[in-house]
């Protein structure tokens, strides 16, 4: 036998496993296809199945539109009112508050640790009589809504590691997302968009930068990737058919290149093709479904008056609040908003107010239009950060200006639908919102919550990679019984 010859032999040997398991394969890509054995590739789409044959649990959500505010909101200037601040402004911070506890390499040097005062008032709001300061009055009107949590902590000290940790349970790149987590367990419920979407806006002040590689699929499948929707004209890159070529052509050069694909499959049997097969239909079936999502012209007045001017501006946070609701409506199981600029070092009081007026009237919005549709019941919003910011100033602190540090130890995400209790807080901070005194909630036990609402037991949707099963918790987190409804 000749070389050439006894390598496609060894070849076939080591993919004959593979290739035994084909004929199941081939149903299951023909049910993602949409086809049928008559009809061939391109016939009536049916959503892609996820990996669990059933729910663990019964579900309270079906879908997640997460407002992820990156940079590190200040929780003590918007949610977490500390009257002993204002007591004991410009004084320490007492040593025995911070302890040994890590600083940043900004503030582990300074001389002193005064403490500074929020320049914000905060009130009572609805029968939970939660606090909230006046740079958030529309979220002030929803507080009944809310499920704050106050004692949300991380190991993360800085913001790629921290925000890595948030979106994929681990602070080294690398892991799937959420996102991709959700689709790979649960599939879609949406033949004709992505299960996972992704939006980026960005505020006025020194954004930290966001990589794509926190909605990536990690090893997972690549279809289980998130897909960024982008302002403009191109709302997804190369989706559009390019000049000269109209649907039958393309239709055409689809179906003979997924009979090239499915060849290589069953030559290969690489889960990969099967992806990159299902992924050229889903971008076919996008030509028509994303222009129809983003298609604003059949919102009302009302819908602005709501949302506010800047719904009807492409790309920022307003507009993406409203299309995440309209991507809710459509079914999307999971919607990563991100919104940049939170990290105030300096400047606080003028840079957080920008933050503040970008975002708080579409958050507040998004939760009011999901209720009055009926979908906030089965749909779980999600605002909060990478962690929180000090109570000292980092710097100089001055009559009307002060910055604040990174600080993991306790910071506020609120929640809203999906099977939480509406209308309360969970956790408590010390009198400086400093360290937790009561209810501890980590990263991985947010996470594992999350999943619980959707109706996934986190210890048990796993995947194995280089030969040990991961999890999106590793192999930590609890669910936080307190804030299920």
């Amino acid at each position: 036998m000749d070389i050439l010859g006894e390598h496609f032999n060894q070849l076939n040997r080591r993919h004959f496993l593979s290739r035994l398991s084909l004929g199941v394969g081939s149903l299951a890509l023909g049910n993602l296809l949409g086809c049928d054995s008559k009809s061939g590739l391109g016939g009536n789409a049916q959503p892609e199945a996820g990996i669990l044959d059933n729910f663990h649990i019964a579900p309270k959500a079906k879908r997640v539109i997460y407002l992820f505010q990156s940079g590190g909101p200040s929780q003590m200037d918007l949610f977490d009112y500390k009257p002993m601040l204002r007591k004991m402004h410009g004084e320490e911070l007492p040593a025995s508050v911070r302890g040994e506890q890590r600083l940043t390499g900004m503030t582990a040097n300074q001389s002193s640790f005064p403490l500074a005062a929020p320049m914000f008032d905060f009130s009572q709001y609805g029968q939970s009589g939660a606090w909230v300061s006046n740079l958030m009055p529309y979220t002030a009107e929803i507080a009944d809504e809310l499920c704050y949590i106050k004692t949300m902590h991380t190991e993360a000290i800085n913001h790629d590691p921290a925000i890595t940790f948030f979106q994929t349970g681990s602070q080294q790149p690398g892991r799937p997302s959420i996102g991709s987590w959700l689709s790979y367990g649960l599939g879609s419920d949406n033949q004709n968009l992505p299960t996972f979407i992704v939006l980026l806006s960005r505020g006025a002040q020194r954004p930290q930068p966001i990589y794509s590689r926190l909605w990536g699929n990690g090893f997972l499948a690549s279809l289980h990737q998130g897909v960024q929707f982008r302002a403009g004209s191109d709302p997804v890159l190369y989706l559009n058919n390019p000049e000269g070529m109209d649907a039958k052509t393309r239709r055409d050069v689809l179906d003979h290149l997924n009979e090239l694909n499915t060849k290589r499959l069953q030559d290969f049997g690489d889960p990969e093709i099967e992806s990159r097969i299902a992924q050229y239909e889903m971008a076919y079936r996008m030509q028509t479904s994303v222009p129809d999502a983003l298609d604003l012209s059949d919102e009302p007045d009302s819908t602005f008056e709501m949302y506010g001017e800047e719904a009807r501006k492409p790309g920022t946070y307003a507009a993406n609040c409203l299309l995440a609701r309209r991507l809710a409506e459509r079914d999307v199981k999971f919607v990563q908003l991100y919104h940049l600029g939170w990290d105030q070092h300096t400047d606080l009081p003028r840079e957080i107010t920008s933050q503040a007026r970008d975002t708080d009237r579409a958050s507040a919005a998004l939760v009011k239009d999901l209720k009055q549709r009926g979908l906030l019941d089965d749909t779980l919003v999600v605002w909060g950060g990478e962690f929180g910011r000090t109570n000292y100033s980092q710097g100089q602190l001055t009559a009307n200006n002060y910055g604040r540090d990174h600080h993991p130890r306790c910071f506020t995400v609120w929640m809203a639908g999906g099977g939480t209790k509406p209308g309360i807080t969970y956790g408590e901070t010390d009198e400086f919102s400093y360290n937790i005194v009561k209810d501890p909630v980590h990263v991985h036990d947010f996470q594992a919550t999350l999943l619980h609402l959707l109706g996934v037991d986190h210890e048990r949707l796993t995947f194995k990679h280089q030969g040990r099963r991961y999890r999106l918790t590793d192999v930590h987190g609890h669910i936080v019984k307190g804030v299920l409804a």
